[in-house]
């Protein structure tokens, strides 16, 4: 046998097989047709991606974090892992961020389980979604407050020049409604000489985030002797609950004490972390939200309302938080 017909020839793959160009069309504009499709499904993926961690995030500001970043809590939370041993310890601030986590798994359940999960970029992705839809519910809940907290200030008072909906210049403590409202409740705004320094800013009549304004007590006035009676109990703050958590309509429909309930856990959070800050805001001249409104820090006033429920001198004043919560409960779910 030849050695030709042992070794078969070899091929020259340079050479091309003639195709239709018509049906080598049609083949590129369905791999492009594929491709093109890939890319729809992946950005529907993204889109829903986004959709949902947005109206997740409106949850944040409104039961969890008014104030502190996402990512401190989370950061807490990952210090307390790594830092379980017997001789471990943690400062009020810490105490205070890992209470914020709990909340934040609690209103995200499946938050938790998303970050052991995904990477880095995926992280960071998904909660600057998160603090997207915070930042707009908390934007939302500012410019309906501002509206309502208005007309409802007009209704209640009868002010002489009524407060103005659209415009706060003329709101704060310029306004005597809405000043007999935000003066400190250890103070009178009908004394001329509170009212006259607290408008003066004098050292004597600095207002700050350590009194608790008028607003916040029942019938918005305080006990001198026990500044704890009637404190958010104030007709006002149950309104402007309502208005951000069931509807601005249902705002109207608060009237006395109902029948009892038995406390709702999601509503207990809500009230420990829900309007305090967005009503006096409302009834503020500031224009846009702020930390802090002359010598008032928003922050630290928030911080405080939260503290008096979570962090209780004691078991006597627990019992009067829940005490109080049982009381919201009543107020909101049975009315």
């Amino acid at each position: 046998m030849s050695t030709s017909e042992i070794i078969p020839p070899v091929l020259d793959i340079s050479l091309s097989v003639q195709t239709s160009p018509h049906a080598r069309a049609k083949r590129k504009i369905a791999a492009l047709m594929d491709e093109i499709e890939i890319l729809k499904q992946d950005k529907a993926i993204k889109q829903r991606k986004t959709i949902y961690y947005v109206s997740q995030g409106r949850a944040i500001c409104r039961i969890v974090a008014l104030y502190t970043p996402i990512e401190d809590l989370i950061a807490e939370n990952d210090r307390r892992c790594e830092d379980c041993g017997p001789s471990s310890s943690s400062t009020t601030v810490q105490d205070r961020l890992q209470h914020g986590y709990i909340e934040l798994a609690k209103a995200l359940p499946w938050l938790h389980d998303k970050l052991a999960c995904l990477d880095h970029e995926e992280s960071e992705d998904m909660l600057k979604k998160l603090k997207r839809g915070a930042d707009s519910a908390r934007g939302d809940d500012t410019g309906t407050l501002k509206e309502l907290v208005a007309s409802w200030v007009n209704i209640k008072c009868h002010p002489t020049a009524l407060i103005r909906t659209d415009d706060k210049h003329h709101h704060g403590f310029v306004s005597d409604a809405c000043g007999r409202l935000l003066c400190p409740a250890e103070w009178s705004w009908e004394d001329p000489v509170v009212r006259a320094g607290i408008r003066d800013r004098t050292i004597d009549f600095i207002v700050s985030e350590n009194s608790w304004p008028s607003f916040m007590y029942e019938n918005y006035q305080a006990d001198a002797n026990n500044l704890e009676y009637g404190l958010m109990k104030s007709r006002l703050l149950i309104m402007g609950f309502k208005a951000i958590f069931t509807s601005p309509s249902s705002a109207n429909e608060v009237d006395g004490e109902g029948n009892g309930a038995d406390i709702i856990e999601n509503n207990r959070c809500a009230r420990k972390r829900s309007d305090q800050a967005r009503i006096r805001f409302a009834l503020s001249s500031i224009n846009s939200w702020r930390t802090v409104d002359g010598d008032f820090d928003y922050q630290i006033f928030w911080t405080s309302i939260v503290d008096f429920f979570e962090d209780a001198p004691g078991p006597a004043a627990r019992t009067r938080a829940n005490d109080l919560l049982e009381w919201w409960t009543r107020q909101v779910i049975d009315h």
